[in-house]
C-alpha cells in the first residue's frame, strides 16, 4: 500500500490528502463539516453514500459526488461551496425534513438531522409529507428499553449496519420496497418480540430519533432529546 499523499484543490486551496482519505474526511480536516446522515465517522462503519446530504462538486464531472465514499485523487478540483453543491444539499435536507415530525414534536431534537437542518436554516419544507398513512411506520413501543418511531426514519440503513457490522447481531435489516423502505427486526417482528439483545448500538447510530432510549422520550408524544445532561465513565461494552 502506498504511503504517498495526493495533491488536489479543495475550495480554491491546494491541499494534500492521506492515502485512502475521503473527500468528506479531507474537508473535515480543513474545518468544513459537510452534512452526513447515512455516514457515521468511526472505526467499523463503512460509508454508504445513500442519503446524498454530503455531495460536493468535482470539476469536469457531470454529476455531484457523495463525499463520504469518494476518495481523494491526484489533481482533483473539489468544491464544497459551489452554488450547485450547496443547492443540492439544501434540497436533500428539505426533502428529508418534509417527512419528519415538526421540530416541536421531534423524537430527538438533538439529532444529526435537525442539527444539520438548523445549520443551513431549514425548519419547514415546501414538499408534502409522504408517510402519514404508512402502516410500516406506526410507533413500536414493544421493547422495554427502546422506542421505535419510524415516522422519523429516512431509510439511511445505519441501524442495520450498526446491528450487523458493529455488533454482529444481525437482527435489523432493511425491508419493504420503494417509498415504504424501512428497517425491520428479524422477520418484521415487533422489536420487543425480536431477537434484539438491547445493546443500543442502533440507537446511538440513528441520525433522526427514529430509534430512541425509551426512558428519555415522552410516553404520550414520543418527543425527546438525546442531548446529554452529564457524561459517565463506564466499562460497559453496551454504553
Amino acid at each position: 500500500m502506498t504511503t504517498d499523499t495526493v495533491t488536489l484543490t479543495l475550495d480554491g486551496h491546494a491541499v494534500s490528502a492521506r492515502p485512502g482519505e475521503t473527500l468528506w474526511e479531507l474537508a473535515l480536516r480543513h474545518d468544513t463539516e459537510l452534512p452526513h446522515l447515512c455516514h457515521r465517522p468511526g472505526a467499523g462503519y463503512v460509508p454508504d453514500g445513500n442519503c446524498r446530504a454530503c455531495v460536493v462538486e468535482v470539476d469536469g464531472e457531470r454529476t455531484l459526488t457523495a463525499s463520504c465514499c469518494r476518495q481523494a485523487e491526484e489533481g482533483m478540483n473539489v468544491s464544497t461551496r459551489s452554488p450547485r453543491a450547496e443547492t443540492a444539499r439544501r434540497l436533500v435536507m428539505e426533502l428529508l425534513v418534509a417527512d419528519q415530525p415538526a421540530p416541536d414534536r421531534a423524537h430527538d431534537r438533538a439529532s444529526s438531522l435537525w442539527r444539520f437542518a438548523d445549520k443551513i436554516g431549514i425548519s419547514t419544507s415546501r414538499f408534502p409529507a409522504r408517510h402519514d398513512a404508512d402502516p410500516h411506520r406506526r410507533p413500536d413501543l414493544s421493547h422495554p428499553a427502546m422506542a421505535v418511531n419510524l415516522d422519523a426514519c429516512i431509510a439511511c440503513g445505519l441501524c442495520a449496519r450498526a446491528c450487523r457490522d458493529m455488533q454482529a447481531n444481525d437482527v435489523i435489516g432493511m425491508g419493504w420496497r420503494g417509498d415504504h423502505h424501512a428497517p425491520v427486526f428479524d422477520l418484521a417482528d415487533p422489536m420487543g418480540a425480536s431477537t434484539c439483545v438491547a445493546c443500543g448500538e442502533c440507537v446511538q447510530a440513528c441520525p433522526t430519533g427514529a430509534l430512541m432510549p425509551k426512558s428519555i422520550v415522552d410516553a404520550e408524544t414520543q418527543a425527546g432529546s438525546r442531548g446529554a445532561d452529564r457524561s459517565v465513565t463506564s466499562v460497559c461494552p453496551f454504553c
